[in-house]
């Protein structure tokens, strides 16, 4: 990781992105449908990661991005070059009233192989590593507990430690417009399965009152 005297400075202007989702027709920048809430996960690469998402039940919309680092609108080329700091993560717009954020997480956590450090695979640098965002200390007990039951069961199928981040809110920066939706754009597109087949429990018994990540 750099530091973030050595990272990039980015740039003030937001990367431009279509105003709807490809698939649901919904926005996929603010401001987003009333009583939908927001979270975003970094899971290794963004394309494949947006549409486990998009395609789960309750999910409103989705977006991707970079987020975790220090540089202000960065580009997908400085990110896979390593001098932002940030993770390809993916912006999930969903309906409390139908899905909960502890299934949002086993959508996250069985997508992917959260042991590996600073990699998904053959995919490998600081921008593939397995992080959430969490928007208050409510989420950050349903996101610890949450890991803690599937390094259980991670452990009980011979896997290491989970290596994911839980960082406290951080800014979400867009990707370019043509990896929004990447693989309905392009559906034989790259798409690489790292999930551990290892299923995660729910209902850990942690509520939450989150209210929507706040952009600018």
């Amino acid at each position: 990781m750099p530091s973030p005297t050595a990272a990039l400075a980015g740039r003030p202007d937001p990367m431009p992105v279509a105003e709807r989702h490809l698939v649901t027709g919904e926005r996929i920048v603010p401001p987003f449908r009333d009583g939908t809430r927001t979270a975003i996960f970094g899971l290794g690469c963004f394309w494949g990661a947006e549409r486990d998402f998009w395609r789960t039940p309750g999910v409103v919309s989705t977006a991707v991005g970079y987020a975790g680092g220090y540089t202000e609108n960065a580009t997908y080329r400085e990110v896979c070059a390593g001098d932002t700091g940030h993770a390809e993560v993916v912006l999930v717009v969903y309906d409390p009233t139908r899905l909960s954020y502890e299934h949002l997480l086993k959508v996250f956590w069985e997508a992917h192989d959260p042991t590996q450090v600073m990699r998904q695979g053959n995919d490998v640098g600081t921008q593939y590593r397995s992080l959430i965002v969490v928007n208050d200390e409510a989420e950050r007990q349903i996101a610890e507990a949450s890991r803690s039951a599937y390094q259980e069961r991670l452990t009980e199928a011979g896997y290491g430690s989970i290596a994911t981040e839980i960082v406290s809110t951080v800014p979400f920066y867009y990707a370019e417009d043509y990896h929004q939706q990447y693989l309905e754009k392009n559906p034989n597109g790259y798409c690489p399965d790292h999930s551990t087949g290892v299923s995660c429990p729910i209902g850990l018994g942690v509520s939450t009152g989150a209210s929507p990540i706040a952009f600018d």
